[in-house]
Order: structure tokens, then sequence, then C-alpha cells
């Protein structure tokens, strides 16, 4: 099933999002690079039930809209995975030209 990100609600200050298809993985980095942010006051993730229920992500911010602050937070991590990615991609050149 395809993952997909569901507004569970919102209002001018905070949102809660469903992670649907996801596991809990991803939302501790997440949690972590909106906490860098300044606009924002809190964030957290939970999961009501492990087995039935979905991860989901609450923000709170002290300025600004709370999903402009999610979409910062997801396109800095996008950016680390790339790069991320391209260092793997250099040391799978390296090793394999050494052999």
């Amino acid at each position: 099933m395809e993952p997909k990100l569901r507004v569970v609600s919102k209002d001018k200050n905070t949102i809660t999002i469903e992670m649907v298809n996801y596991d809990n993985t991803i939302l501790r980095p997440l949690v972590e690079e909106l906490l860098r942010d300044d606009q924002v006051e809190e964030s957290r993730y939970f999961i009501k039930h492990p087995v039935i229920d979905n991860p989901a992500i609450f923000v709170k911010v002290k300025s600004g809209k709370p999903q402009a602050a999610v979409k910062r937070a997801i396109r800095k991590l996008s950016k680390v995975y790339e790069s991320l990615l391209a260092d793997l991609e250099k040391e799978k050149k390296k090793t394999s030209a050494q052999h």
C-alpha cells in the first residue's frame, strides 16, 4: 500500500498528521528537525495502539502556519538523505574501482 499523510486536525497554531502506511522510524528525525525550527513550540509523535493505529505527529507553532513548519522540516530531511545517498554512491564507486 502507498504511504500517505492524512491531516487529522488543524487549527491556527497546531496540526496533527496521521502517517498512513509508514512505520514510526521516520517520525523521530522529523520531530527532531521540527524542534530545531525557531517557529515551532512543540513537536511530538505518538501511536495510540501499536497494532491497529497509524503513528501520528503533533506540531504546535509560535508563529506561522504549522503545515509550513512540517514542509520545511521534510525538505531539510530530504536534503540530508539525498546527500547521504550521494555519499553512498561515491563510496560504492570507490570500492568497485579497488576490486
